[in-house]
């Protein structure tokens, strides 16, 4: 069947060419060691040649010799010429012989192209996980099939240029299965999504051993027996490797060169395609030289030094001799340098920034597993899959957010039958959001599912000695005993949950990252949990307040209000706190000179200010002597000897060149006595 090009991709391949046609030019095809390395750049050429239909297109032109060289011809051809050993000058006779050269290095031994091709082989599996989960939702979708296709052809090409032939051969076994599906050979169901799936995961793990240099691929036979099973071959067929070439026909230099030429005028055969790209538009043809990967250790120490200058900056301008100096220029000069810190600052946080989409996609599969191990139906919708946050966080947040959908899959989604009696569809809707809120970002995992019982809960921490009262409590304080260590309502234990691990872990890591988690919950109609977080780890929005001498920084999103206390709203309680009536509640104070044994400038809770602040528990005040606003601050590591500091989440250097302690305003007020 005649394939019209992909025209996008036909002056990237143009390239290609010219590229290879250059390098045999100035290699010394005489030896082995000059023509090897010539092999990946092939192998891209013919990656690029079948995406763009290339080869169908010139293969189907050639009717005849004297149409010109069929593409397919001249590319294997080249890798003919490629694999042949090449001939040497014979020396002459009076003369010694030279000893044989070294054997040529093999490809998979230099460091930069394995990292290359693990990267971007993880890159199309990922793409290749959300298109399956696509095309499970519509089994028609042939552009899906398509992509999935050419992500393990890809695959193929760059392990067998790289001499890894295990994951090669793999690779073509599961393209063999989905070029049947997408000749409409073999029906697209979940029998075909699964195994792919596994496939997915497979090549993954063939990675991670390629990156630890352990063999992964040993274990792919019973994969590949099914996957053989469903093509129609024995199951135990033994896999053939591709043909060795004639290693007695030494090729002259002139012929690949020769074969380059070939090569070139097949890829200028079609005129029309020139014609039709040059109507793309001019920024589409030029979109790969807008982009370049970067070491994300190189953009991490980028991002450290900004902030190393936005402090030195900070430093001069806030400088006391500075301040003396009566210079309209130097101010001009300083306001600018001013503007181009804050701008370079801004830049270099933007280049941190990755969509958050990538981290829904993995709980879309997640989503998918366990609804199908549990017998029940869910649905997985996503929302600000466009959110950007810094890269960092959203590594960090893999671990909670796996624990949370799988908490709402398990605990929160009835059975079919269930949620049919409940008056439901018998499919669970689960809703993951991301958007930015006053300066931060929301991520809210919502489901339709039972929604948690109070009663059942405030229960099960009476029971464990957690609160000997509760009634008073406010059912956010309440839904938060679920964070606690070995807390579960859960009747019975499965493997997925019902052990109490899991909603602790999601708290830790919630609070490292300086958020919090707010829950909301009506029964029989789902819960919500929503997680508020900065947008990154290197910059914080804090409170700036004094201590005596010293110098705290309260995270912003943690503080609720501010104010001067009365000797009348005060009042102790007999254990020995203090409270203090805040808006027709008792919220309890917590004196910051006592928890860092430093010396106040009033230890009068009226000579001072109150800080009302929000934590994952309760509300709570904290004790200052005052207040030095609000400011964007770098946040600083304290080191291994402070790390362990309780209340403290790390440090800061001001504009006036003191050391910032940053709180945790989760661990500094510890546990609190409950009623």
């Amino acid at each position: 069947m005649e394939q019209d090009p992909d025209f996008d991709s036909l002056d990237s391949l143009r390239q290609s060419i010219d590229a290879l046609a250059l390098e045999v030019a100035l290699r010394d095809l005489g030896s082995a060691e000059g023509i090897r390395p010539l092999a990946p750049m092939l192998s891209e050429i013919r990656c690029q040649a079948e995406a763009a239909g290339m080869i169908a297109v010139a293969t189907a032109a050639a009717g005849t010799p004297d149409d010109g060289p069929a593409f397919q011809d001249v590319v294997s051809r080249m890798q003919q010429l490629l694999a042949e050993p090449q001939a040497r000058p014979t020396a002459p006779r009076e003369m010694p012989q030279e000893a044989p050269p070294p054997p040529a290095a093999s490809l998979n031994q230099d460091p930069e192209l394995v990292g290359d091709f693990i990267m971007e082989s993880r890159e199309h599996l990922s793409g290749i996980e959300s298109q399956l989960l696509a095309l499970e939702q519509d089994p028609r979708n042939a552009e899906a099939v398509n992509t999935i296709f050419r992500g393990f052809h890809t695959i193929k090409g760059l392990a067998g240029f790289l001499e890894f032939p295990a994951i090669q051969r793999f690779a073509h076994e599961v393209e063999t299965l989905l070029d049947l599906a997408r000749n409409l050979k073999l029906p697209v169901d979940s029998v075909l999504i699964d195994i792919i799936l596994q496939s997915a995961d497979h090549m993954n793990q063939c990675l991670l051993g390629v990156e630890k240099g352990v063999d992964q691929a040993s274990d792919s036979a019973p994969l590949i027996a099914r996957i053989r099973n469903m093509i129609g071959c024995a199951p135990g067929a033994k896999i053939e490797a591709p043909p060795a070439p004639p290693a007695d026909a030494p090729a002259p230099a002139s012929s690949a060169s020769l074969a380059v030429a070939q090569l070139a005028a097949a890829v200028a055969e079609p005129d029309h395609a020139a014609a039709a790209g040059s109507a793309l538009p001019a920024q589409d043809a030029g979109i790969a030289s807008r982009s370049v990967k970067v070491d994300t250790g190189k953009l991490d120490y980028l991002v450290e030094m900004v902030g190393e200058l936005v402090i030195a900056q900070s430093l001069i301008q806030q400088d006391a001799d500075i301040a003396t100096v009566r210079s309209p220029r130097l101010t001009r000069n300083l306001g600018q340098l001013t503007r181009i810190t804050s701008d370079v600052q801004r830049v270099a946080m933007a280049m941190r920034m990755i969509p958050i989409g990538q981290l829904f996609g993995r709980m879309a599969r997640l989503v998918r597993d366990l609804a199908r191990k549990s017998g029940k139906q869910a649905n997985l919708n996503l929302t600000g899959e466009d959110t950007e946050l810094d890269r960092n966080m959203v590594e960090e947040l893999a671990d909670p957010l796996m624990h949370m959908i799988r908490n709402a899959v398990d605990h929160g989604a009835e059975l079919p039958e269930a949620r049919i009696a409940a008056g439901k569809s018998p499919v669970a809707s689960l809703d993951l959001k991301a958007y930015h809120k006053g300066g931060f970002i929301n991520i809210e995992i919502s489901d339709d599912g039972r929604g948690l019982i109070r009663d059942k809960i405030l229960a099960k921490a009476r029971e464990r000695g957690l609160v000997s009262g509760g009634d008073s409590l406010s059912d956010q304080e309440v839904f938060s005993f679920i964070f606690e260590p070995g807390f579960s309502t859960a009747e019975k234990i499965t493997d997925v949950s019902g052990r109490g691990v899991g909603m602790d872990v999601v708290r830790k890591q919630i609070v490292k990252l300086r958020g919090r988690v707010d829950i909301s919950s009506v029964p029989g109609h789902g819960t919500t949990f929503t997680m508020k977080l900065p947008l990154t780890m290197a910059i914080i929005e804090g409170l700036v307040v004094g201590v005596g001498v010293q110098r705290y920084i309260i995270p912003i999103f943690a503080v609720k209000e501010m104010f001067r206390p009365t000797p009348a709203a005060l009042s102790s309680v007999p254990d020995g706190g203090e409270m203090v009536l805040v808006r027709g509640s008792l919220l309890p104070i917590l004196r910051l000179y006592k928890s860092f044994a430093v010396t106040p400038g009033s230890e009068e809770p009226s000579n001072g200010v109150l800080i009302v602040v929000e934590s994952a528990r309760t509300n709570y005040c904290i004790q200052v002597d005052e207040l030095f606003g609000k400011r964007e601050v770098v946040i600083k590591s304290l080191g291994d000897a402070f790390k362990n500091v309780t209340g403290i989440a790390g440090g800061s250097i001001l504009g006036d060149g003191r050391v910032g302690l940053i709180l945790d305003v989760e661990a500094l007020f510890g546990n609190p006595t409950r009623e």
